[in-house]
């Protein structure tokens, strides 16, 4: 994913290259898999928006199901959003109310904080995506993009759990760069990115940064294998550097499977992890 200008930040894409990577991509893994279906969890955002329009290219609009997972807390401009970007992929759509289900379960547990409550809401709503993966024989597609990853943002067996994910290499800022090339509506690429988990919360308030700004830094960290004093050089601030590191060290155990204790002479994931493994 280098520059196609070789100016600025260096995370400009040739969005028509990665564009046809990602739809074949999609088409291979599902295909390989023994699947020809997909469902997404479609939340009004721009990443889940892009995996569908793209997912639709790849596998064709009646074999991808997308499924809004709204609580009562919800904005109404989420769903709205989430039902204009099927539109505009032209896949079919449904809609489970994960209330009753997370609020039967917060009701059992005293002193439930939001952050708390918020996970809950994450994983039911995986629940009941690989729920409706099992009964359509589909794939579950993720939609968590580069940033998130490497800073941990993002719930362990929920909104980070697929079988499949098209977005995990394209920070936020390429993300939207391709968004914006493939028809995602505007609304939806212009608005302040938001898990929707409380009234009037955004990413970049949790953060206490930018997208662009930690996104220029990432680039430089982990792309480019910057070392702290090239990155300070550079212009990033040392207690910049230094926080964002020790995010991409913590969240560490969120970007790969259970670490298994070594007995054998091939364990699973470490060298046992290959598909030539098991002869395909």
């Amino acid at each position: 994913m280098e520059t196609t200008s070789g100016k600025g930040s260096g995370l400009s894409i040739n969005t028509s290259i990665v564009r046809k990577i990602l739809v074949e991509f999609l088409r291979d893994e599902t295909m390989k898999a023994g699947f020809n279906r997909c469902v997404i969890g479609l939340s009004g955002g721009v990443d889940s928006a892009v995996v569908a329009l793209l997912a639709a290219e790849a596998l064709g609009p009646s074999n991808v199901r997308a499924v809004l997972l709204p609580y009562r807390t919800s904005s109404p401009q989420s769903r709205e959003h989430a039902h204009e970007a099927a539109g505009v992929a032209g896949i079919g759509t449904e809609t489970v109310d994960i209330t009753p289900m997370v609020d039967a379960y917060v009701a059992c547990v005293p002193g439930m904080d939001r952050v708390r409550a918020g996970n809950v809401m994450a994983r039911v709503r995986m629940v009941v995506l690989y729920d409706l993966s099992a009964r359509d024989r589909a794939l579950v597609f993720g939609t968590s993009n580069k940033t998130e990853l490497l800073l941990g943002y993002g719930t362990l067996h929920g909104d980070l759990a697929s079988a499949i994910n098209p977005i995990g290499d394209l920070f936020k800022t390429q993300v939207w760069e391709l968004a914006r090339t493939i028809g995602v509506p505007g609304v939806i690429v212009e608005k302040k990115p938001s898990a929707d988990l409380w009234d009037g919360q955004t990413d970049e308030e949790d953060f206490g940064f930018s997208y662009r700004e930690v996104d220029r830094l990432l680039f430089h960290m982990v792309d480019q294998r910057r070392s702290e004093a090239e990155l300070a050089v550079m212009g990033f601030a040392p207690a910049f550097i230094g926080r964002i590191a020790s995010m991409i060290r913590q969240s560490q155990f969120k970007r790969r499977p259970p670490v298994i204790a070594k007995i054998s002479t091939r364990t699973v994931n470490v060298e046992f992890r290959y598909a030539r493994d098991w002869g395909i």
